[in-house]
């Protein structure tokens, strides 16, 4: 594996809209291979392609080959650390929210 892949984790590879969207449209399927994905992007098969590949590296998807035919699945799973960060900020937000509405009833008052 290269220096360069071995940087990437999930939030480099969500960080990106075409992987997101990817994710997504996995998500709606049970498994596609690439020329199901590729008609949903204005970027080429190759494109699509590179995308697939760093989903794959940091276990977003996973693949099967049935035949000739590769079939991309998604994998949850890595999608759990990126949950448990998340659910850190809710809390702060939930927590400033409530001193906001506190702070604006003192106002009214």
């Amino acid at each position: 594996m290269s220096a360069v892949a071995q940087t990437r984790d999930v939030y480099y590879a969500l960080a990106d809209p075409t992987r997101r969207e990817i994710i997504r449209l996995l998500a709606d399927a049970d498994e596609l291979p690439l020329h199901r994905l590729t008609p949903h992007f204005t970027m080429g098969r190759n494109a699509v392609s590179g995308h697939l590949t760093i989903l794959k590296e940091v276990g977003l998807v996973t693949e099967r080959k049935v035949g000739r035919e590769t079939r991309n699945r998604l994998n949850p799973a890595p999608l759990k650390e990126l949950q448990d960060w998340l659910s850190y900020y809710e809390k702060f937000w939930k927590q400033n929210m409530v001193r906001l509405d506190q702070l604006l009833k003192e106002e009214q008052d």
